[in-house]
C-alpha cells in the first residue's frame, strides 16, 4: 500500500495530458525565483529529498529554513504556484513544472531593493534571531497576494502556522498593517 501511495504522490501530468511519473522520467524541471532548474532524479536529487532539502542543499536558496522538518513551524514556508505550502512537507519530485518563490526572489532583481513586505518587517523590528522570519515574511507575501486588505484576525489566521519563539507577533502585525497601509494602492505587494 505504501508503494502505491508514493507512487500516486509523484504523479505529474505531461504538456500532452497523459500521466508521466518520476519512476518513468530521469529529471525534474522547476523554476525557483524566476529560474529554471533541471534536475536529474537519482543524481541531483533523490526522490525522498523535500524540496526545503532541495532548495538549501542542492540549488543554494539558503533563506529557507528547516526547523521543525515535520511542517509544525512554519520556518521553511515557500510560495508554490501561488500559494503558501511547507517546504519540508513537499517531496521535490512532486514540483515538477512549479513555479517557486523563496525569501530571495522577493528582493528586486534590478535595483536589489527589499520587498515592501520585508522593508516593513525592519521598520517594526518584527524580527530578532531571524530564523523564522523569512517563513513568516513568505506567509505574509502569499496572504497579501489573495488578499491585498486583509482584516487584522485574517492576517493572525493566515499567520497562525508560523512558529516564533523570540518575537512579539504584535510587531509583525504591525508590519503586515504598515505594507496594507502604504499609499498608492496595493504597496508594491504582488511583485514577484
Amino acid at each position: 500500500m505504501e508503494k502505491r501511495n508514493r507512487t500516486d504522490r509523484q504523479q505529474r501530468r505531461t504538456t500532452k495530458g497523459e500521466i508521466a511519473t518520476a519512476s518513468t522520467t530521469n529529471h525534474i524541471r522547476l523554476t525557483v525565483n524566476g529560474e529554471i532548474h533541471e534536475l536529474m532524479i537519482g543524481k541531483d536529487v533523490q526522490p525522498s529529498d523535500t524540496l526545503a532539502f532541495t532548495l538549501r542543499e542542492t540549488l543554494g536558496y539558503t533563506g529557507t529554513k528547516i526547523e521543525c522538518d515535520h511542517g509544525a513551524c512554519g520556518a521553511c514556508t515557500v510560495i508554490m504556484d501561488g500559494k503558501a505550502i511547507l517546504s519540508c512537507m513537499t517531496l521535490t519530485v512532486e514540483c515538477d513544472g512549479r513555479n517557486v518563490t523563496t525569501i530571495e526572489g522577493l528582493e528586486d532583481p534590478i535595483t536589489g531593493k527589499l520587498h515592501p513586505i520585508q522593508q516593513a518587517f525592519i521598520d517594526n523590528t518584527a524580527f530578532q534571531c531571524g530564523f523564522c522570519t523569512p517563513g513568516i515574511i513568505i506567509s505574509t507575501k502569499a496572504l497579501l497576494d489573495e488578499n491585498p486588505s486583509p482584516t487584522e484576525q485574517e492576517i493572525k489566521d493566515a499567520l497562525a502556522g508560523n512558529y516564533c519563539r523570540c518575537i512579539s507577533h504584535y510587531h509583525v502585525l504591525e508590519a503586515v498593517k504598515q505594507v496594507i497601509n502604504k499609499k498608492g494602492g496595493d504597496a508594491g505587494v504582488s511583485r514577484v
